[in-house]
């Protein structure tokens, strides 16, 4: 009786990877279940500005916004994003649902074999405080320049030689099947952003229904990980200025979270990690504590807390 068969709403910015994300979460929803999934474009004001500095025109919430609009309005049943670009404090009508598997969490480095490699002086397209500093705390004579647009745009920039080299994302990059593009940077050397590599699926609070189909394909320890990130942040009460790195691990059913805070010229930094077990993630408020209490001046101002 397929005309009783229930159709998912996939709401989703228009950029190829954010297509790509949505397609993934889409053939995961059809493998769990006999429904229908309707991808669902949406535009967003960091689709449309691209000129600027996100966090100059309104921060992360340039990708959100019109997304959970559309939510809260029931025009979709869900919303897929790139965590990483998720404001910390959402709407308490809306819900993290699920999280597909956390794919590559590293950086790439592109236009250069290596960060020692660049030339002196060299200019470096970015658009994340955190990237930039990093850099600036290995290279301090390289200049970061403000990069935005999705991943083609920022290379076909980085080909006509506007900038040196750039940074991004090893998962997006493999989501789009560029999987030669760049040399992965060890997280021992930059430290990812929190949620990087993590897809996630939002829904209405209040929506019971889509909760249960989206729980189908939600993957645990990503899902864990990725709370203590974001819990770490809130703590912190980090935003889109603020220089910060955090991946969380699951071994053994122990999580370890580690961090990292940084001054905007990466002259100053402060760093850590905390254990604790998934289930309870005090231990990320903990660790935010510490790193504000032992941070520098330089790097304690960046952070509200």
């Amino acid at each position: 009786m397929a005309h009783t068969m229930k159709m998912l709403r996939l709401g989703t910015r228009g950029s190829p990877l954010a297509l790509t994300q949505a397609g993934l979460v889409r053939d995961a929803l059809l493998a769990a279940h006999a429904i229908e999934v309707e991808i669902v474009p949406i535009r967003t004001t960091g689709d449309r500005v691209q000129d600027r500095a996100l966090a100059e025109i309104g921060g992360k919430a340039l990708w959100t916004k019109e997304l959970d609009r559309a939510l809260l309005a029931g025009e979709i049943d869900a919303a897929v994003h790139s965590m990483k670009d998720v404001e910390t404090i959402r709407p308490p009508a809306i819900a993290i649902a699920a999280t597909l598997p956390r794919a590559d969490v590293r950086d790439r480095l592109i236009g250069a074999p290596a960060i020692e490699a660049l030339p002196h002086g060299a200019a470096i397209g970015t658009s994340s405080p955190r990237r930039a500093a990093q850099l600036r705390r290995l290279r301090p004579d390289l200049v970061p320049v403000v990069f935005r647009g999705n991943v083609d745009t920022r290379l076909a920039k980085l080909a006509t030689g506007e900038v040196a080299a750039t940074l991004l994302a090893a998962a997006g990059l493999e989501r789009l099947g560029r999987h030669d593009t760049g040399v992965p940077i060890p997280p021992e050397v930059m430290l990812p952003a929190p949620a990087q590599g993590a897809v996630g699926i939002e829904a209405r609070a209040d929506d019971a229904e889509t909760a249960t189909l989206l729980a189908a394909i939600d993957h645990p320890p990503t899902h864990a990980c990725v709370l203590a990130e974001r819990a770490l942040l809130a703590a912190l009460k980090a935003d889109c200025h603020s220089p910060v790195a955090a991946l969380a691990t699951l071994a053994n059913g122990v999580m370890t979270l580690a961090a990292e805070l940084l001054s905007e010229d990466g002259a100053a930094h402060v760093s850590g990690e905390a254990q604790g077990q998934p289930g309870d993630l005090s231990f990320a408020g903990d660790l935010a504590a510490d790193l504000l209490r032992r941070a520098p001046d330089a790097v304690r101002k960046l952070f509200a807390a």
